[in-house]
């Protein structure tokens, strides 16, 4: 537990980032009024989220490594913290869906019919879900995790 008390600490971190990220799109009016925005600006949260796991690579660098961590070692400190992310996902996938933004759902139904995206109700409804989303959440935060942490650590690693 000692060994990975660094990962949880930050993946806690990156998720109470995502969700800060969630109510800042909301507040934003990217949930109803500006829902057409949506789908470029959240991507965007890229930023954030590269931020957090660079920093996270380089607390376990400086605090369980004392300096010293070679790519090997970041890399399975990244896809451990990619994991942790991973798991807790689902949680604050419900929390953005049914306590920061119950309307998004509504919103963005309505909206990708009204604009084609859809030809069906059902059709965006079979989509936009939260158990869809909870998957792709996850799914897309451990790939993301670990694509991030691959090429991360190609500038964090102690160079020998």
């Amino acid at each position: 537990m000692k060994n990975i008390k660094i990962e949880i600490k930050w993946a806690i971190i990156f998720s109470l980032v995502g969700l800060l990220w969630m109510v800042l799109e909301k507040l934003s009016g990217l949930h109803g009024k500006h829902i057409d925005y949506h789908l470029y600006l959240t991507n965007l949260f890229a930023i954030p989220a590269i931020i957090v796991m660079v920093m996270a690579l380089k607390d376990k660098k400086k605090k369980f490594y004392d300096g010293q961590m070679n790519y090997k070692q970041g890399l399975v400190s990244g896809i451990i913290l990619s994991v942790f992310i991973a798991l807790i996902s689902p949680l604050t996938q419900w929390i953005t869906s049914y306590v920061i933004t119950p309307e998004y759902f509504p919103n963005v139904i309505k909206r990708s019919v009204e604009i084609g995206y859809y030809k069906t109700t059902a059709e965006a409804e079979a989509n936009f879900n939260y158990q869809n989303y909870a998957i792709q959440g996850a799914i897309g935060a451990l790939v993301m995790g670990i694509l991030t942490t691959a090429i991360a650590m190609i500038f964090i690693r102690t160079k020998r």
